[in-house]
């Protein structure tokens, strides 16, 4: 079977069928041999319209999308290749809007593919990150002068251009992966449990001089370095957090020139999507298309999920 393209024509050009599509997947979920998405059991039956567990505490029957973002889609698996291979190789995402003119599709259509798809991007088992580290964080919504002037009036009184926003905090490990997360607070007590979280023992640790930050020294024998933009510091001796600030320079371009408005509720999605881009970026977008499908299973959304009102 056909794994290696160079870009979604060819792609689409191959995997004409739905059955060229479910022999991909069946390569990629199970490695060529099926197993039952309800209690993992490789004895597995044969049957006219798919598989049947042989379990017998199980028995149930299956398909290749049982389980996965592709369960119970009326959409044809073509089109769902097509829209992992171009949300994972475009570097700053594509829109619902430009995707439903690429496929064919509604706006609604392609905005509920995307949903799945970023949440299938998410990463599953990742590893705590060693070394060289920097930490920074970074608020998503929008600037203060576009608001209204009744908001704006509020924002001059709580004497901050941050509040409604949205905080994404990241962590990344220099010529490696970085971890995004959103985070509902920007202080010491929700940020420095999940650097302890996902950092290793012993690694250095590079921020600005956001008081968050401050013990971070005394903690899990990290050698903790400030750079201190307030004073004009930047760079000093190989210590700078340039590395994270460029993520963010690329998330936040995808976000504002792609996407141009996320809702909060939805925002993690995006930073997953983003996250899985760059900790992909050695690759080719071959490789990464083909990598993404391996993530599709346990991870469905349902419209009236994704639509549910959040007070």
């Amino acid at each position: 079977m056909k794994t290696q393209f160079k870009n979604v024509i060819e792609i689409l050009d191959y995997y004409k069928s739905e059955e060229k599509c479910k022999q991909l997947l069946i390569q990629q979920r199970w490695n060529g041999k099926p197993a039952c998405p309800h209690c993992a059991s490789e004895k597995v039956y044969i049957t006219d319209r798919g598989y049947k567990c042989a379990n017998k505490e199980c028995y149930k029957k299956f398909s290749v999308i049982s389980g996965s973002i592709f369960e119970n889609t009326k959409i044809k698996l073509r089109y769902w290749f097509a829209a992992i291979y171009l949300i994972t190789a475009h570097k700053k995402g594509i829109s619902s809007h430009q995707l439903a003119k690429d496929l064919g599709v509604t706006q609604k259509t392609a905005w509920f593919i995307l949903q799945r798809v970023r949440a299938m991007l998410k990463d599953k088992a990742p590893q705590m990150l060693s070394s060289v580290v920097e930490i920074d964080e970074t608020y998503v919504g929008g600037k203060a002068g576009n608001k209204h002037a009744k908001e704006r009036k509020k924002l001059r009184e709580k004497g901050t251009g941050y509040i409604d926003k949205a905080m994404v905090f990241g962590i990344l490990e220099r010529q490696g992966k970085v971890f995004t997360q959103v985070v509902p607070a920007n202080d010491g007590k929700v940020l420095k449990p999940i650097i302890l979280d996902k950092v290793k023992e012993g690694a250095i640790v590079m921020t600005d001089g956001f008081g968050a930050y401050k013990g971070l020294d005394k903690l899990k024998g990290f050698q903790h370095e400030v750079v201190n933009h307030h004073q004009g510091e930047y760079f000093r001796e190989g210590f700078h957090t340039n590395s994270i600030e460029g993520y963010w320079s690329i998330f936040k371009r995808g976000i504002i020139g792609i996407y141009h408005y996320v809702s909060p509720k939805h925002l993690h999605r995006y930073c997953d999507e983003f996250t899985y881009r760059y900790n992909t970026r050695h690759i080719t977008d071959n490789d990464r298309f083909i990598s993404a499908l391996t993530n599709a299973d346990g991870v469905r959304l349902k419209y009236t999920e994704l639509t549910k009102i959040i007070n």
